[in-house]
């Protein structure tokens, strides 16, 4: 958001707390079981050289914050330490997609250390080879198709390492309200931003922007003199470069681009919130912000962006002036709506899912239970649980309750019709499928805190 007299205070982008929030932490910490093939010893080495990347890492960020001009021209040996390249190899997901080299992570893993020696080897003599990559494609809640890219593993792995050391010099260059795709942070954190700063600072209007098309339309040459701006390694360079190179591979067919970067991985669309007090202010912001975006190639959404009255004081003055109701805006799978608390009437912010993001995975969940149609009822009532227990633990913030009880109801409903569909004959009774409910089904609660109380504890 800003004041609104230009002085930034919370801009939030996509994903992730305040300034200061201590050295970057590894992400993808789900699941830190052993692969298959690999002994105590292993384990004992990586936890040995967890502890060495992190040191010579930390040697990096203190020189980075110490001198904010420096250009780093030694940075290629932290990336092909066999230390990074390992710990990059277990914050990997296991279950994701293999790339077009085939390789799972699970498969990669049988002879972990022979093959990350002989990757680094590769990485050190200049021997590493950027593969294309799989193009893919998912459905969005507006029915059109996104193109998602699926990286070999060993390109994963590398990459995951390089961002592991970038991230050491350019977090001390990040303010306190950015939060996109940085370490240590997750979207709750901007979430908890925004709503701070729309109902303690000096709000009136929203700018509401998407950046249209960001992915497919980087300028790769202004990408490479901003990332150039920091790293004077050349070798380090030239590895970004194979990456924004290699193509991708589409129906058996390789394809090549001079601009844009494949969108996958832990990458979403560019959103930017931006708050104001007074409404001249926020034009001109708007205007100045599409002519700095057409400089480097980029267009704000014009059907996307758009101004918005928003705030304590919005409802009272848009009555006053005969309008309606104040717009509502949507960020990060809520929609924002000003409203008032029932207990003392006061202004409040009320978050609640997104009617598009619900529908989508209820019907996301419907088509998958008919798939799983003769599949056993524990089996399904165990997949069912986790799919209930995600949503409620990413949705369940303060003020949503029913939006959750409604997801909740509508999964248990899909359920019991597949379960009538089973068979002609054995009709499920409602008494008995409250019972399957009230065994498998997690409760739909709000498992957040309320934003005020959380980012005070965290700053």
């Amino acid at each position: 958001m800003t004041d609104g007299r230009g002085k930034s205070d919370n801009c939030v982008v996509p994903g992730i707390s305040p300034n200061k929030t201590g050295p970057p932490v590894a992400e993808g910490k789900e699941g830190r079981q052993l692969a298959k093939g690999n002994s105590r010893e292993q384990n004992r080495l990586r936890t040995q050289g967890r502890e060495r990347m992190r040191s010579a890492l930390e040697r990096v960020r203190q020189a980075a914050t110490k001198d904010r001009s420096l250009r780093f021209t030694a940075l290629l040996h932290h990336i092909y330490s066999t230390d990074t390249l390992r710990e990059a190899y277990y914050g990997l997901k296991r279950e994701a997609a293999p790339g077009v080299d085939g390789v799972t992570w699970r498969v990669y893993g049988e002879g972990l250390e022979e093959n990350l020696r002989d990757l680094s080897d590769r990485l050190k003599r200049g021997a590493y080879r950027a593969k294309p990559t799989r193009r893919t494609f998912i459905p969005k809640p507006d029915g059109r198709q996104r193109p998602l890219g699926v990286m070999a593993l060993e390109d994963k792995i590398v990459q995951r390492a390089s961002v592991e050391v970038l991230n050491a010099i350019y977090e001390v260059d990040f303010l306190g309200f950015s939060y996109g795709f940085r370490p240590g942070r997750s979207p709750h954190n901007a979430l908890d931003a925004l709503y701070t700063a729309l109902l303690t600072r000096k709000v009136n209007w929203v700018l509401d922007a998407d950046i249209c098309g960001f992915f497919d339309a980087i300028d790769r040459k202004w990408l490479i003199k901003f990332i150039e701006h920091r790293i004077g390694d050349r070798r380090v360079m030239r590895l970004i470069q194979k990456w924004l190179n290699a193509g991708v591979l589409e129906d058996g067919k390789r394809i090549y681009g001079d601009k844009g970067t494949v969108q996958g991985g832990s990458i979403s669309p560019l959103l930017v919130v931006v708050g104001f007090e007074h409404r001249d202010v926020a034009e001109q912001f708007l205007e100045d912000l599409r002519q700095r975006m057409a400089e480097f190639g980029l267009e704000l959404h014009n059907d996307k962006t758009r101004l918005l009255e928003f705030g304590p004081y919005a409802a009272k003055n848009r009555k006053r002036a005969g309008l309606s109701k104040p717009e509502t805006f949507n960020f990060l799978g809520f929609t924002h709506i000003c409203a008032k608390k029932r207990s003392n009437g006061m202004s409040t912010v009320l978050r609640q899912t997104m009617r598009k993001r619900l529908q989508a995975k209820l019907t996301d969940v419907k088509y998958e239970l008919r798939r799983r149609l003769h599949d056993p009822v524990p089996e399904v009532g165990r997949w069912l649980a986790s799919v209930v227990r995600g949503h409620v633990s990413y949705y369940g913030v303060p003020g949503n309750g029913s939006a959750l009880w409604l997801f909740r109801y509508r999964i248990t409903w899909l359920w019991w019709r597949t379960l009538r569909r089973r068979s002609q004959k054995n009709k499920v009774t409602w008494e008995r499928m409250k019972r399957l409910i009230d065994h498998w089904i997690p409760p739909a609660r709000i498992c957040h805190p309320y934003p005020l109380r959380r980012l005070g504890v965290i700053t």
